[in-house]
């Protein structure tokens, strides 16, 4: 019980870890001007670097140093390939807590290093085990460790997936909307970005800000259709764009791309909605039939369990 307890005691101190250390990773704010100010001028003296690092928290002096050491470490046996790689898969799950693909590289060998380490101790602990076993395990605690965040990743980036798969029709029909009434494209897709406070809404701003930047707008549509990768929103970009080549109105593109996407959500759910006996088969099987049966054969079986009782003592008794 003793072994048990301490095993699960380093479990929760190494998630707890990777917790903070996933929060300190995470983007700030940078103070303004005015309170930076505000902040020197109640000093009686200038800080040196010495106070300036240890007034900071020990997880912001040790945890990030070392997350940003092990992801620079991690950078020069990467080739650059695997690094555009992991900032698409960032991409596509909307940049969690503003991670570069140094960082998060980091945090995937803090992850290993730490799950091999609770491994480790468990193989310590654990005396009586095989040394083959022992090493199989600590190599796939630490693979496990490795592969988990990219799994955390993919669960993001396919719950972003849904939720601009759901919010899309809406937001074409406020397009529509929008243009219909004299607005241009780009202010229309300001008012959708202005209305929702959702992964669609940002990404309207960001093309937005593409465009502003001096990006064609083409360019800046199609830039968001690869950080998506929803096949809603890539045939979207693709008819504005014939759109604006071939001078076409893009008010009736749009409502041609509002009716299609109602049309494709309603299928959505008609495809669900017969999915969903198949679905229940386990829950009722497993869950609901058995506690039927309880119910229904419970009685039956303890009153014919007592009549064999009575049969045997009364047997019994017989000379």
């Amino acid at each position: 019980m003793s072994v048990l307890v301490l095993v699960a005691f380093v479990l929760v101190v190494i998630v707890g870890l990777i917790l903070i250390s996933v929060r300190l990773v995470q983007s700030r704010e940078p103070a303004s001007i005015e309170d930076r100010l505000d902040e020197f001028g109640t000093l009686d003296h200038p800080p040196t670097l010495e106070e300036i690092e240890l007034s900071q928290p020990f997880a912001e002096r040790v945890l990030v140093p070392l997350l940003e050491g092990l992801a620079n470490l991690a950078t020069r046996v990467n080739p650059q390939e695997g690094m555009q790689n992991i900032q698409h898969s960032l991409d596509l799950a909307g940049n969690p807590y503003d991670w570069s693909p140094m960082q998060f590289l980091g945090f995937r060998l803090l992850a290993a290093l730490l799950l091999g380490g609770l491994g480790v101790v468990v193989l310590v602990i654990a005396r009586q085990m095989a040394l083959a076993r022992r090493i199989i395990l600590v190599g796939v605690m630490a693979v496990g460790g490795y592969y988990l965040p990219s799994l955390w990743l993919k669960s993001k980036t396919s719950s972003r997936q849904r939720e601009i798969t759901r919010s899309m029709p809406d937001a074409l029909d406020l397009l529509t909307i929008c243009v219909e009434a004299g607005l241009g494209f780009d202010g229309a897709i300001a008012r959708v970005a202005e209305k929702w406070d959702n992964e669609l809404g940002r990404e309207f701003r960001r093309v937005l800000q593409e465009v502003q930047l001096g990006k064609l707008r083409r360019e800046a549509l199609r830039n968001m259709a690869e950080r998506i990768e929803v096949p809603e929103v890539s045939t979207f970009v693709a008819a504005i764009i014939q759109a604006e080549e071939l001078g076409v109105s893009i008010a009736k593109v749009l409502r041609i791309q509002a009716e299609e996407m109602r049309r494709r959500r309603r299928q959505r759910a008609e495809e669900l909605a017969r999915q969903a006996p198949i679905k229940m088969l386990p829950a009722l099987a497993f869950l609901l039939f058995p506690a039927i049966f309880i119910v229904l054969l419970g009685p039956a079986v303890i009153r014919i369990m007592t009549m064999n009782i009575g049969i045997g003592g009364l047997g019994g008794g017989m000379p």
